[in-house]
């Protein structure tokens, strides 16, 4: 990887990396019993900032759509987010580093048993406000009304408490979930996958995109993803293949 002194200011307009950290995806990074965040994410922008000989800012917040929104408003210089069109028009995303699972949760006595079901009009859907989910499942929704949950870590509860039809979100968290409030399911498979990816805002140039590319080429080849995924107990997520 050929860092260029004009490459690495590009990242660092304000001296330090400032990684934007989403807590609302649990695969992605959480707090540790000292309230720190820690995860994939966090390892990534640990050693991108190594890479770069600059110190890491962690820019912290507990929703995609507010990861999103820091990056595009160059209050961070990198981020962790789910590829998505609309996200591309401002932000330079690198290619997948990891897929995740995106599914379908109702109650035990709910009707619904297959995917292909939940798009009908008597339906509500929880999703987190501004995640892949919300995204996605707005431009493939005909029928079923979607309703907002502020972040996604919410989206059970927010079921739960408007007594909707379907949550939407990442198959751990709805696992989880599932398992901490009983009398859930989740719908047997997948509606989505989804590619995590590391971006930047497209202001920065495309050297700087292209660089950021190369380095996550280079941390799924190495095994560094595979290390941190195992690092953080992180299952039901696999590392992308190469772009």
């Amino acid at each position: 990887m050929n860092l260029t002194s004009s490459i690495r200011s590009a990242f660092t307009p304000q001296g330090a990396l400032r990684a934007s950290i989403n807590l609302g995806n649990p695969i992605l990074a959480c707090r540790d019993a000292d309230g720190a965040a820690r995860g994939v994410s966090v390892d990534l922008a640990t050693r991108f900032a190594a890479l770069l000989g600059v110190e890491l800012e962690l820019v912290v917040v507990d929703a995609a759509g507010k990861s999103v929104d820091v990056v595009v408003s160059e209050q961070a210089d990198i981020g962790f987010f789910a590829i998505d069109p609309l996200r591309g028009e401002h932000i330079a995303f690198t290619a997948a580093y990891v897929l995740i699972e995106g599914c379908y949760l109702v109650r035990d006595d709910s009707s619904l048993r297959a995917n292909e079901e939940v798009d009908a009009a008597a339906h509500r859907v929880v999703v987190g406000k501004g995640s892949a989910y919300d995204l996605y499942l707005t431009r493939t929704l005909q029928q079923a009304r979607i309703v907002r949950s502020p972040t996604s870590p919410t989206v059970v509860d927010t079921f739960i408490e408007q007594g909707a039809d379907v949550a939407a979100g990442v198959r751990q968290q709805l696992e989880a979930d599932a398992h901490r409030i009983g009398g859930l399911r989740l719908l047997g498979e997948r509606f989505m996958v989804i590619g995590q990816a590391m971006g930047t805002p497209k202001s920065r140039g495309e050297d700087a995109a292209a660089f950021l590319a190369q380095f996550i080429e280079e941390m799924k080849a190495s095994g560094f993803v595979d290390e941190a995924l195992a690092r953080h107990g992180i299952e039901g997520a696999s590392v992308a293949p190469a772009a």
